[in-house]
């Protein structure tokens, strides 16, 4: 479970403790019964955007580095052979230095997805809101 999906969770749901057991089971937000579309758009996983939407995440960075940029395309398990090829012959429309695809279950194990009795915040990777100034 996302920590800034959790705060959120907490600071403007009074059935917060449902909301995340809800989406504990189903993997996902936007799988859940009850959430207002604003608020799936807000916190997607990263299987749930298309392959355009990765490339844009990328291309946006790409257009102000020299270097490349390193950014997973994660697909869901039952992503196609054409997604894939749709997400190389893209990038490289888009001028992108390098592209990576990722298809769920492709492994054995893999990063987007944690154990039973993990601590999600030990293997959060991202920067921390300020609770003074995050506006989630």
């Amino acid at each position: 479970m996302n920590p800034i999906f959790e705060r959120w969770a907490e600071a403007h749901r009074p059935d917060a403790p449902t909301l995340l057991r809800a989406v504990a089971a189903a993997g996902t937000l936007g799988a859940v019964a009850g959430v207002p579309d604003a608020v799936r758009r807000l916190f997607v996983t990263a299987t749930e955007l298309d392959v355009d939407q990765h490339l844009a995440v990328q291309h946006a960075f790409q257009r102000h580095a020299d270097n490349a940029v390193s950014k997973t395309v994660n697909l869901a398990e039952d992503a196609s052979a054409d997604a894939v090829a749709r997400a190389y012959l893209e990038g490289w429309r888009l001028g992108l230095k390098g592209v990576t695809v990722y298809r769920s279950g492709s492994r054995d194990a893999q990063v987007l997805t944690l154990g039973t009795g993990e601590d999600p915040a030990v293997r959060e990777h991202f920067a921390r809101c300020d609770a003074g100034a995050c506006r989630l």
